[in-house]
């Protein structure tokens, strides 16, 4: 594997449960990761309609239900499962995701790959 798609350790895994989400600026790089479906899912934290961060508090990128991924500046819904924003001013854009993997207990995303958005 070449140095520039190294996995970046993000967080231990008992430490992200069912339905919560965490945001990570790594090198300049603002994205979040979620569990759903005993998945883990990671998106660069940016609105695919203003270029904005998504969450309105730390950590909050979902919306009450936990249901879907929220914009905090003007309520679009993406959904979790592939970013697609099905509600909002960018309906039809998706958010960009990221390869992230668990193994050994922990959670690492791959970052380099986000340098080309």
């Amino acid at each position: 594997m070449p140095a520039t798609l190294k996995p970046t350790l993000l967080m231990s895994s008992h430490k992200l449960c069912e339905g919560q989400s965490k945001g990570f600026i790594i090198d300049d790089i603002d994205l979040f990761v979620l569990r759903h479906q005993g998945r883990v899912l990671a998106y660069l934290n940016s609105c695919p309609h203003r270029q904005v961060p998504l969450e309105f508090l730390p950590d909050q990128f979902l919306d009450e239900d936990k249901q879907f991924i929220q914009c905090a500046t003007h309520g679009a819904l993406f959904t979790i499962e592939n970013g697609l924003c099905i509600s909002g001013p960018c309906n039809n854009q998706s958010l960009v995701s990221l390869y992230v993997e668990e193994r050994d207990e922990k959670i690492y995303c791959t970052i380099s790959q986000a340098r080309n958005f």
